[in-house]
């Protein structure tokens, strides 16, 4: 259901109250727990002494059945990802197990150890890709070369027309994705497994009632896809809101390596490499759709940090492609951050 129009979001509104109605909750006690870049919407509900979070899914422009199918998933692994209370998959609503408020970042906030919160996540990550099998990668969609493409692509159709003014040439575009296609073939050589893609401390809880991975509560999942096992590290220590202590990060490396020997190999960390200069182009693009299309500037202050990330990337043997293509068409002192659009 479109919400474009004032009879649509009655509708929808109606819809909900008769979704919670049924299932036992009301509401009235209703406090929203989040509501940022996309179109989802997370309350929380309370019960007396229940609480539980409602996650409210336009299906048009989210993903709910995709976010409840990965969320069993990762339930059958041992891993903590909410509980399903109630859910129409058709209308995009669900109740979902709360597990409180304290983030990673929270806890980061409060003053939690870095290291160990982002050991941690690490442990969180090994488990699942340990415990994958690939029978269970069944009805999910792989992280391809088209896929990786058409996310790269945001940066050249977002940031450089929102720099330059003029869209990109479409030679130098066809000469862009032609050294993104060849970098990217090098991804092959290393098994698939279950990617997350929002792996960061944004997304993760900390559940101190549960012992091990479990201990790591998982949030925004529902575009997972199949894809290289480095994404979600890649996700976690290049994160585009936060920086990260390198000695952090260089711990928590090694205790990947630790815990995942098959993937100390360079074929990995090509891997690695890869999809962080990937991820970084992908993001710098985001941000600034998010302030040219939706009106949220907020975002540009993170892009001299993710910037920096994909110029770390492109010093990586395995980019050398793609470096060159940066080196003719966008050299590093023209890689900046656009003028927020209201300010235009």
């Amino acid at each position: 259901m479109s919400l474009a129009t004032p009879d649509a979001r009655q509708a929808r509104q109606q819809a909900l109250r008769a979704f919670l109605e049924d299932n036992g909750w009301q509401m009235s006690d209703r406090a929203t727990l989040a509501a940022d870049a996309s179109f989802r919407r997370y309350d929380r509900l309370r019960r007396g002494a229940e609480t539980a979070v409602l996650m409210d899914a336009p299906p048009d422009q989210e993903k709910p059945a995709e976010f409840l199918a990965i969320a069993r998933r990762l339930q059958d692994l041992g891993l903590s990802a909410p509980r399903i209370l109630a859910a129409d998959a058709q209308q995009g609503f669900a109740l979902l197990e709360d597990f409180g408020d304290r983030t990673f970042t929270v806890a980061l906030a409060e003053g939690a150890q870095e290291r160990a919160l982002y050991l941690r996540a690490v442990e969180a990550l090994a488990a699942l890709q340990d415990r994958w099998r690939p029978e269970m990668a069944a009805g999910i969609p792989s992280y391809d070369t088209d896929e990786l493409l058409r996310e790269v692509r945001l940066l050249t159709d977002w940031t450089w027309p929102a720099l330059t003014g003029a869209p990109l040439p479409e030679t130098a575009l066809a000469a862009y994705e032609a050294a993104w296609r060849a970098v990217f073939a090098r991804l092959a050589a290393v098994p698939p497994t279950l990617v997350l893609r929002d792996f960061h401390v944004d997304n993760l809880m900390v559940l101190p009632r549960r012992e091990g991975p479990a201990g790591v509560g998982l949030l925004d999942f529902q575009d997972a896809l199949i894809g290289h096992p480095a994404y979600d590290l890649v996700s976690l220590l290049e994160d585009a809101r936060r920086d990260i202590a390198p000695a952090t990060v260089e711990a928590a490396r090694a205790a990947w390596f630790a815990a995942r020997p098959a993937c100390d190999t360079d074929d990995f960390r090509d891997g690695y490499a890869i999809l962080g200069a990937q991820r970084a182009a992908k993001i710098v693009g985001i941000f600034t759709r998010l302030d040219r299309r939706d009106g949220k500037p907020g975002y540009l202050r993170h892009l001299p940090r993710t910037w920096r990330h994909l110029d770390r990337g492109l010093a990586h043997p395995a980019l050398a492609p793609v470096a060159a293509w940066f080196a003719a068409h966008w050299p590093e002192a023209q890689r900046l951050t656009p003028t927020p659009h209201d300010a235009l």
